[in-house]
């Protein structure tokens, strides 16, 4: 139980750190016969830090009260 909770505070650690990513997608604009003309569309997943702080706690709170791992 322990190696979990400190797997959950380390994520909750990134999460706090890292708001969000940003990726790009292909999508096409025109496809007419062999005319083919795609553009790039950037997306934006972003989260809440506190998010990251309660898994930090949770994380904390198990790994306290948590039996020991072998």
């Amino acid at each position: 139980m322990k190696k979990i909770s400190i797997w959950i505070i380390a994520i909750g650690l990134l999460i706090t750190l890292f708001t969000g990513f940003n990726y790009v997608t292909r999508e096409k604009v025109v496809d007419i016969g062999d005319l083919e003309i795609t553009a790039n569309k950037n997306h934006t997943l972003e989260w809440s830090p506190i998010v990251g702080v309660v898994m930090v706690v949770v994380g904390g709170v198990l790994y306290l009260t948590g039996s020991k791992g072998k």
